[in-house]
């Protein structure tokens, strides 16, 4: 039996997660850093790349999106616009078909209104959070492979989401990583919990132990145990793991949202021990990709 075959058995059975983090405080300073960033924006950048296939203003305008998803509406005038699967439409196709519907259907924005909307929804989503109940059934989360997902696994992933996003509008304007230790480390600890989904179809022995450190202010570090049930984040870890993979902040959290690949993660860690178990590790993934 893998963790994953524990769902159906509800959120209690997911302590192969690790023990749970609250980012519901997080949400605010968040937008307001979001917001503070679009207002210093001269009218050129808003149509700077910022991702392959979309610019700074698509980006704002996805992240407006999802807001709106996750408070259930969308403003009148934009027809009531519903997200329905496709026949024969997997979750993949599905949400990378319908963030770009959205991105076009807001194609006329101006940065003005957009950034009005983001502040007016953001505010809104940041006040549910903030009374949400952390063990609550709640989204699935595909990368964790957890469906349903206790709900400070699904709040702590929404947040990853903004936090990426606006790091992507950075980039795109020349700005390195926000470095603010607290939001960062939160998005790192929320990241590693794909590690026993990544390892799902790893073969070894029960009682092999993988460590992933992450250095720096924000890092921190994660034992992924396995056991005759699958891999778990919460046996404790032992005096000597069986492979240990050291990554920059940096390089954990684009790879972990697929900002470098897994060759060029590798090829920058410092590994210990097995080298297979290493290169497993490397294939963690933490958003739908």
């Amino acid at each position: 039996m893998t963790p994953e075959s524990n769902v159906s058995k509800g959120v209690s059975s997911t302590s192969w997660l690790g023990a749970p983090i609250d980012a519901r405080a997080l949400f605010g300073p968040e937008l307001e850093a979001l917001l503070d960033t679009l207002r210093e924006l001269r009218p050129a950048d808003w149509s700077r790349p910022a991702l392959p296939r979309w610019t700074v203003r698509d980006v704002a305008a996805h992240v407006l999106g999802d807001i709106y998803g996750r408070l259930g509406h969308a403003p009148s005038e934009y027809g009531g616009y519903e997200r329905v699967f496709a026949p024969g439409e997997s979750v993949e196709e599905f949400i990378h078909r319908t963030n770009q519907e959205w991105v076009d259907l807001r194609a006329d924005d101006s940065p003005a209104s957009l950034i009005d909307a983001l502040e007016t929804a953001g505010a809104e989503l940041a006040a549910r959070f903030a009374t949400a109940d952390l063990e609550a059934p709640a989204l699935g989360v595909s990368w964790a492979g957890v469906d349903p997902a206790p709900a400070w696994l699904d709040i702590a992933r929404e947040f990853t989401e903004y936090w990426t996003h606006r790091q992507q509008i950075r980039h795109a304007l020349g700005h390195a990583t926000d470095p603010e230790p607290h939001a960062l480390s939160t998005v790192l600890d929320t990241f590693m919990r794909a590690l026993p989904h990544t390892l799902r179809n790893t073969p070894t022995s029960a009682g092999t132990q993988v460590e992933v450190i992450v250095e720096g202010p924000a890092g921190g570090s994660w034992t992924a145990t396995a056991t005759a049930d699958g891999w778990s984040l919460s046996e404790p870890p032992g005096a000597e793991p069986t492979a240990s993979v050291r990554l920059d902040s940096e390089t954990a959290w684009r790879l972990c949202s697929r900002g470098i690949d897994p060759a060029a993660a590798l090829g920058r860690a410092r590994v210990e021990g097995e080298r297979r178990l290493a290169e497993a590790v490397c294939e963690i993934v933490s958003v739908i990709y």
